[in-house]
């Protein structure tokens, strides 16, 4: 007789894991790239190039604009039966 479900806790906490610290990472390289913007603004001695670079990547970084059919796209939400 087959089982009804299948115990994936294992999976579940691997998955959560990976997730977990691919989260961490992410949040830790964004804290730097803003560190490292407020420095460049904060010290006069730097080149405007510099200063121009690390503005563009904050804004390439955190400012960039994602379109709501994408978003609901990436979700599945059009994959899905409406209720």
């Amino acid at each position: 007789m087959k089982r009804s479900l299948e115990n994936e806790q294992d999976y579940l906490a691997a998955k959560f894991h990976i997730n977990d610290s691919h989260i961490t990472q992410a949040s830790h390289l964004a804290f730097l790239k803003i560190q490292s913007w407020k420095f460049a603004i904060r010290t006069p001695a730097i080149s405007q190039q510099y200063r121009n670079e690390a503005q563009e990547l904050i804004r390439k970084s955190f400012c960039s604009y994602v379109p709501n059919s994408y978003v609901l796209s990436e979700e599945g939400y059009y994959f899905s039966p409406l209720n």
